[in-house]
Order: C-alpha cells, then sequence, then structure tokens
C-alpha cells in the first residue's frame, strides 16, 4: 500500500456503476467539492452523461467499462478497474454501490485504503438464491473496507443485523440547496413555464413522482392508487418523471387503467381492470417525461410530490422536493424518518406497497392547501438545517482524514480498538472533547478519533476554508462504530 507523500494531498479514486439516479447525483456532488476544496480526484465509470457531467468539473476521469449488474463479464470488469487502478495510484478508493463496490474491493483487496457506500444494500434488491449470494457477499468483503459508510441510520441497521461486520460511519445524504431551492427558478425551470409547456393549467393538482421507472421506486404502487385519487380529485394530473427498465411496462398499466386517455387496453398479468369511467380516456391524467436532466423545475410545479419506494437508504427526491419548498409523501423505508422532521411523520409517512393508504394520503393532501402549506414551510427549513450537501462534503472529507492517518504504520498502535467509537463531529461536539496532551517525548500522537475538525483536513493539505462551519445550517454528526 503506497502512501501520500507528506506535504500532497491525497488522491481519491471514486468507482461508479450506475451512472444515473441519485448515486450518479452524490458522485457528481462530492466531486465538485473535493475539488474546490484541492484533493485530486479521479472517476471510474463507464462513459455517458456523467462522465460528460465530470469532465466538465475538470475532475479526471477514467472510463470504465461496466454493466449495472453482476454477470458473466465480471471478471473482465475487475481486470480492467485494477488496471485504472494502477494508472491511478489512489490514495483512497470509494466505491459506490452493490456492483462498483463488488468490483473495487476485488481489485484492491485492502491494498488501497477502501470506503464503501452501499447506497441501498443490494440483498434487498434480490430476492431468492441471487440475494442469498448478495448477502454472503457483503459479510465476506467487509473486511475489505476500511469504512462501510450508510446514508442513514435504518440502513447501518439493516446491514448488521444482516450479519455484516466491519467499520461503520453514518453519513446523511445532503443535497445542493443552491441549486433546489423555493423561489422560481430560472428561465424555462420556472414552475409554471413547466406547466404550460406540458399543457398542465396553473390551478391544475399536480403531484410529482422523480425517479427511476425501476421496481424500487415503486411506480406501478402509485399508478394503481392513483385510481383511487382520482376518484376523490378528478381533475389532478400525475407527472412520472425519469426513465429506466419499467418504462414500457408502466406505460403499459398507465394504459390499461384508461389513464393515458386509451381505453381498451389490456389489464396488467393477474389483474381485471374495468371499464374507466366515460370521459376518463379522453384527457390523460398521467404523464411520462422521460429522462429528466434537471427535476427541480418539475418539483416547484408540483403540489405535492411521491415517492413509493419499496427500499432505500435515504432517498434524495424526497430531500430535493423539500429544499425546493414542496410537501412530499413518502414510504417508510430505511432513512424515510430520518430524512423528515419528526412532526411530518404522521402525515407524510405510508407503509410500502399498500396503494390503499398512499391514495388515502395524496388525495386528503391535495384536498387540503394549508397543511401541504406548513408540511412544505416544516419540510424545507429542515433540509436546509439538517440536509445541505455542503456538510456531507465535510463529513466525508473529515472521515477521508481519519481513514488515511489510521493507514499511515506509525498510527497503528494507536487507532482506536474494535469497540471504541469514531466520531466525525461538529465543531461544537469537538469543542467538548478534551484537549490533547502537549506534545512533549512521552506524549502519545492523537488518534484518528481525538481530531477535531480542523485537525484532519489540515494534516493531509485541504484547505481549512472549505470545511468551517457553514452559516444558517446546523452541522451534523458522522457516527462511526463498529457496534451492530
Amino acid at each position: 500500500m503506497h502512501l501520500p507523500p507528506i506535504g500532497l494531498r491525497p488522491r481519491v479514486l471514486h468507482v461508479t456503476q450506475p451512472v444515473d439516479g441519485g448515486v450518479a447525483r452524490v458522485v457528481t456532488d462530492l466531486t465538485r467539492a473535493q475539488l474546490a476544496a484541492g484533493l485530486r480526484v479521479s472517476v471510474a465509470c463507464p462513459e455517458g452523461g456523467l462522465a460528460d457531467r465530470l469532465r466538465a468539473l475538470r475532475a479526471d476521469v477514467r472510463p470504465w467499462a461496466a454493466t449495472r449488474s453482476p454477470g458473466r463479464a465480471l471478471p473482465v470488469e475487475v481486470g480492467r478497474l485494477a488496471r485504472v487502478i494502477e494508472e491511478v495510484r489512489p490514495d483512497l478508493v470509494h466505491a459506490h454501490s452493490a456492483k462498483a463496490g463488488l468490483a473495487a474491493r476485488l481489485a484492491v483487496r485492502g491494498r488501497v485504503p477502501t470506503v464503501f457506500q452501499p447506497h441501498a444494500w443490494s440483498f434487498e434488491a434480490a430476492g431468492g438464491p441471487t440475494g442469498v449470494l448478495a448477502l454472503g457477499w457483503e459479510r465476506w468483503a467487509a473486511r475489505w473496507a476500511a469504512r462501510t459508510v450508510c446514508v442513514s441510520e435504518a440502513e447501518r441497521l439493516r446491514g448488521a443485523r444482516a450479519g455484516i461486520r466491519g467499520r461503520w460511519a453514518v453519513v446523511p445524504n445532503g443535497v445542493d440547496t443552491d441549486r433546489f431551492h423555493a423561489g422560481p427558478g430560472p428561465g424555462p425551470d420556472d414552475a409554471q413555464d413547466v406547466r404550460r409547456r406540458h399543457g398542465i393549467d396553473p390551478h391544475t393538482p399536480l403531484v410529482v413522482c422523480v425517479g427511476r421507472l425501476c421496481r424500487q421506486k415503486g411506480q406501478d404502487v402509485l399508478l394503481t392508487a392513483w385510481e383511487s385519487v382520482l376518484a376523490r380529485v378528478p381533475d389532478a394530473r400525475l407527472v412520472l418523471a425519469g426513465d429506466g427498465p419499467d418504462r414500457a411496462a408502466l406505460t403499459a398499466r398507465a394504459s390499461a387503467y384508461g389513464l393515458l386517455g386509451v381505453p381498451g387496453a389490456p389489464a396488467p398479468p393477474g389483474r381485471h381492470t374495468p371499464a374507466p369511467p366515460p370521459g376518463r380516456g379522453a384527457a390523460a391524467s398521467v404523464l411520462f417525461t422521460g429522462a429528466v436532466a434537471d427535476a427541480s423545475g418539475w418539483y416547484r410545479a408540483a403540489d405535492l410530490v411521491v415517492l413509493p419506494s419499496r427500499w432505500e437508504g435515504m432517498a434524495l427526491a424526497p430531500l430535493e422536493a423539500m429544499a425546493c419548498g414542496r410537501p412530499v409523501v413518502v414510504t417508510d423505508v430505511d432513512g424515510a424518518r430520518e430524512a423528515l422532521p419528526p412532526a411530518l411523520a404522521p402525515r407524510c409517512l405510508v407503509p410500502p406497497e399498500d396503494p390503499e393508504a398512499l391514495a388515502d394520503s395524496v388525495a386528503g393532501l391535495l384536498l387540503d392547501a394549508p397543511l401541504r402549506a406548513s408540511l412544505a414551510r416544516d419540510g424545507h427549513a429542515h433540509v436546509r438545517s439538517a440536509h445541505d450537501v455542503r456538510h456531507t462534503a465535510t463529513a466525508v472529507a473529515r472521515l477521508y482524514g481519519a481513514v488515511l492517518d489510521a493507514a499511515r504504520p506509525s498510527d497503528r498502535a494507536t487507532a482506536p480498538g474494535p469497540h471504541r467509537a469514531l466520531a466525525c463531529d461538529d465543531t461544537r461536539t469537538a469543542a467538548r472533547r478534551p484537549a490533547p496532551a502537549t506534545a512533549g517525548p512521552g506524549a502519545r500522537r492523537p488518534a484518528p478519533g481525538d481530531m477535531g475538525q480542523a485537525d484532519v483536513p489540515r494534516k493531509h493539505g485541504m484547505p481549512l476554508k472549505r470545511v468551517e462551519p457553514l452559516k444558517r445550517v446546523e452541522p451534523f454528526e458522522c457516527r462511526e462504530s463498529t457496534h451492530p
């Protein structure tokens, strides 16, 4: 393992596949912040939109041809990634999502400090024998991660209770509050312009769901619930913003329900759908937008944003919607409660895969404008105080510093023991920590867990101005532990 020469800033290699949706936004936000802080940042990812956006940030992009899911090509993909790692010679590897985590840990095997961030567990996505294999792999590969970073405490607990052992860190997701804000957007992103371009009246009740069209995000459950919503709010419109492997199936389902203005299409397998009421097919109540480069305009155009996921780590879409001043309805999956202020949970959380409960919540909020406004205000204030992406980037930088410090041979004797918790906390928590002993012949070097906010960045050449407390934003804690 090679370590950063003294006086040089560390080189970080992000590895990612998939390259769309929330994972891509996390990688983009971290890359932007780390480049601004002076780190040397490389990203290994397949060619495409993400690679283009990262190049626009002047990141060092290393093309890595890889499929979204493990398959027969995995050994070849691992070999390609190993060559990238050899070329980049990173001081730290940060692997995002299950597939990149699999390939990166096989390629590195602990020879370079590795941070693995699952962004929701792979064994939740796969059932049967595939799920068993995925869980077995995560248990085995945890030995090759200096930290497993979860975006919510619920995600960490799910992994620990599934038997995954290792060093954990919890860094909640954050959003760019300069980009996602409650004010009017510039030009074509203005809420009224978005509605006008898609033929939606300014006064029409509008529900927006932003996410990849796939089983995880649960748009099929929302379409089933939408029939009941229309029974109570006949003029409501639903926008599904995004693309993905289930688009054709979801379009067919919406058509079969008479939601696209094309009555008479066959019903989805295993379901008998009665003919739509007279006139239902005359005007589509559901719109599929396809891929959306910037969803902020749709958030601001919405009266309500819904994400009926089957599983998550901590979804970005509800955070982005609340940052734009919009109320949300989300399913009670991992990270959802932690993303909401406590007072919003009774109104904004519904059980997963429960179309009736989802319809009741959506219809009830569409019919109660004052309640929507109150929920929007509370959610907006919460995201700005607890989920600003700048705090996420700062917490990750402190985590990198702790990992790199622990990797130094001279630090191993003083590194925390297997049951000692590290605190990557804000300056208020650091201020409560006793000051380290004055340096002297018998004084030990501070262990990573003893370092305050400014210590780690200074050790590794990161400018202090990037990690100072931010005005108007309350810092959160990055918690680390080995306990289940």
